[in-house]
This record gives C-alpha cells, sequence and structure tokens, in this order.
C-alpha cells in the first residue's frame, strides 16, 4: 500500500524573520563587546537590561537583577530618592541628568562605591518609555588625576620654593635697610633719654616717628613677598554646586562603607549656583571630606554630613561634619596656619590651601563643634543664582 502523503502545504522560512533574529544577535553581541556597562530601566525604574560589562562592574549576574528596582546599584541618599526624581521627570520633563551626563557614586554587589561617569539616554517603543544608561567606572581614572594634580601640587610648591630662594638675598638686604634703620632710631633715642630736656624730646619723638615709617617699609616689604607667594591664576565660572560637591566626594568617600561610615549628603537646591574656579574648590572639598575620615578612624561611629544651604547675605555656605574626637583647643585656634597639622606624620599645608583657596574667592572658612560629636567645618561661597546669563 503506498503510504499516504501529507497535505500539510509546506512553507519555506520567512527571510525577514532570519534578518530579524541576525539583527538582534548582532544587536547582543555589540552590546556583550562594548567596554561600558549599559543599563535599561523602564519607566518605573526597573532594570530590563543589564550588559556584559555591567555583570562584571557591579558583581551581579542579569538575571539577578531583571525586574529589580535601578536603586539598587545606588548608595545613599540617592538610592531612597531616585524613584522621586524619575518621578518629577516624568511628571514636569524638566531634565537634570537625561541627555546631559554627570560624575556620581555607584554601588557594588558587596556595598563597595566607586565614582561614575553616567550618560542616560530616553527612547519609546510602542507605548513604552524606556531609559538606556551608559556607566564608566572613574576610578583608575580619577586616582590617576589625582595623582596627577598631587605632582602638579608639589612641583608648583617647589617652583616657588626655588623662587624664594633666588630672591632670599634682596629680600634680606631690602628688609635689612630699615630695620637697622629702626635699630639705631631707638638705639639714639634710648640714649637721649638719659638727659630729657624739651629739645632731647623733641628729637626723640622725630626718632620714633622715623621707627614707625621704617617699620611701615618692612610691613609692605613682608605684604608683597605675601602676595607673590600666594597669588595665583584662577578661572571663575558659575558652577553647579551640587555638581562639584557629588565629584570631589565621589572620589573622596571611595571605600567609606567598607570603613563603616555613614555618609548623609543634604544639598539645598537653591544653594546651586555658585561664582567659582572649579578644580580649586573642588580640591578644598576633597581636603575637608578626607580630614574627616581620617578623624573619624579611632571610633567606632563613624557618620559624616556632607550640606550645603544659601545664605541671607548673597553667600553659599558648605558644611562637612564628622562624628570624630573634635579638635584640641589649643590646635583649633591655630588651625589654618601653616605646618599646624593634628596628624603626626601631617605637613599641615591641607587647611592653609583651604583657606588660601576660600579667602581668594571672597568667602571665609572656619570650624565648630559638629552636632554629630566631632568637628564641623564651614566654608562660604559668593551666591551667584541672581545672575541669569551665567
Amino acid at each position: 500500500m503506498k503510504p499516504r502523503e501529507d497535505s500539510t502545504p509546506k512553507t519555506d522560512p520567512d527571510p525577514y524573520d532570519e534578518r530579524v533574529f541576525a539583527r538582534e544577535a548582532h544587536l547582543r553581541s555589540i552590546l556583550e563587546t562594548i567596554p561600558d556597562a549599559m543599563i535599561v530601566i523602564d519607566e518605573q525604574g526597573r532594570i530590563l537590561s543589564f550588559s556584559a560589562a555591567a555583570e562584571k562592574m557591579f558583581g551581579f549576574s542579569e538575571s539577578e537583577l531583571i525586574g529589580e528596582n535601578i536603586s539598587t546599584l545606588m548608595p545613599s541618599p540617592d538610592r531612597e530618592r531616585h524613584d522621586w526624581y524619575l518621578e518629577r521627570y516624568l511628571g514636569t520633563g524638566e531634565r537634570k541628568i537625561i541627555g546631559i551626563g554627570r560624575v556620581t557614586t555607584a554601588r557594588r554587589r558587596d556595598g563597595a562605591t566607586f565614582p561614575i561617569d553616567l550618560h542616560i539616554g530616553e527612547a519609546r517603543i510602542g507605548e513604552d518609555r524606556v531609559f538606556t544608561g551608559f556607566i564608566r567606572d572613574l576610578t583608575e581614572r580619577q586616582q590617576t588625576e589625582l595623582r596627577l594634580h598631587d605632582l602638579q601640587s608639589e612641583l608648583a610648591h617647589v617652583s616657588r620654593v626655588t623662587a624664594m630662594g633666588t630672591l632670599a638675598t634682596s629680600i634680606a638686604h631690602e628688609l635689612n635697610q630699615p630695620l637697622t634703620a629702626i635699630a639705631n632710631y631707638a638705639e639714639t633715642a634710648q640714649e637721649l633719654l638719659a638727659n630729657p630736656d624739651p629739645e632731647v624730646i623733641e628729637i626723640v619723638r622725630e626718632a620714633l616717628a622715623d621707627c614707625a615709617a621704617q617699620s611701615v617699609r618692612a610691613g609692605q616689604i613682608v605684604r608683597r613677598l605675601r602676595d607673590f607667594i600666594s597669588r595665583g591664576e584662577t578661572e571663575r565660572r558659575i558652577e553647579t554646586l551640587s555638581r562639584v560637591i557629588n565629584e570631589a566626594s565621589a572620589l573622596a568617600l571611595v571605600g567609606a562603607p567598607e570603613r563603616g561610615i555613614e555618609v548623609q549628603v543634604k544639598l539645598d537646591p537653591r544653594a546651586e549656583r555658585v561664582l567659582i574656579d572649579r578644580i580649586q574648590v573642588q580640591q578644598v572639598v576633597l581636603n575637608l571630606v578626607r580630614n574627616a575620615i581620617e578623624a573619624m578612624s579611632p571610633n567606632r561611629e563613624r557618620r559624616l554630613r556632607i550640606a550645603s544651604s544659601l545664605l541671607a547675605d548673597g553667600f553659599v555656605r558648605v558644611s562637612i561634619e564628622d562624628s570624630g574626637p573634635g579638635l584640641a583647643p589649643e590646635v583649633a585656634e591655630r588651625l589654618f596656619q601653616p605646618f599646624v597639622s593634628t596628624k603626626s606624620e601631617g605637613m599641615g599645608l591641607g587647611l592653609s590651601i583651604c583657606h588660601t583657596i576660600v579667602h581668594g574667592h571672597g568667602g571665609r572658612i572656619w570650624a565648630e563643634g559638629s552636632r554629630l560629636g566631632g568637628t564641623a567645618f564651614h566654608f562660604t561661597l559668593i551666591d551667584a543664582s541672581g545672575d541669569e546669563d551665567g
């Protein structure tokens, strides 16, 4: 008996489906090999895609995070605020990060934090809106930049010390003239006062007046020398204070969770625009945050608070507080003088440099007891919120 033939018509594979499959495979291979981490989320902040580079960077597998909220990868306070940030954008359309990019901090699986460069794009797939984030780990780059900056600072210091050595002879000669004159006038006045009479008293008055004039001259020489040492070219622009603080603290706080440090960041949205040299102010923030971390090393409770606030006198205040042991009174009085340090191996120049930078920006810097139990450092910067052209 002849076998019955299948009456179902045979169809060839759809070339369109094959092209779509090949395109998806090609796209997947690209996403798995790009060096930057890529994460896709939906409007609720749920993770839809997690690239191979992201798996390596954060220590999670894609299967573990699909459907989880992106805030899992953020440290405080961004972790608690992210959903609100997303809702605000969806409601207002006001862009704070999307299409702009920013330097911030991310959190690995083991809880360690690290600085990242984050860029976010937005797209629609049918009726749905998705957000794609491209993330670059800045740990190595920022450490290299910090080492380079430290080296540049050392070279600048050596250069000025060398210049001081070259000027030492002429400065000593210039100062020697008024000082010698002061000594001569004072000695003459002392001898004349042995036999005081009206004429002698008048001569003594003239000698003392000459002493005062020579003292003023010596002071002017010293001021010129001080100006030479402290003068530096600055490039001041209107900057976003939160971005300046986030970039500096992202580097300074690397490894903070491993040390058991609880970090609270509270930045006043009204105190966002300041007229500063960004690099110099970031050096101030970096120095103060590092000092706070080191001060808390012996303590079991380690809390750090970074805050900003708008003052009524045209300034913005930045505060960095710690729960360390605080400052000894004898150190607090001379805290911002060169070569005064709370560290056994410190040079005592960090706070002096901070003082010079802040005063060069027209602000002031001071220290007081912190509500956290340790020390609170505050410094002020010029508020530029009224400049609409910046």
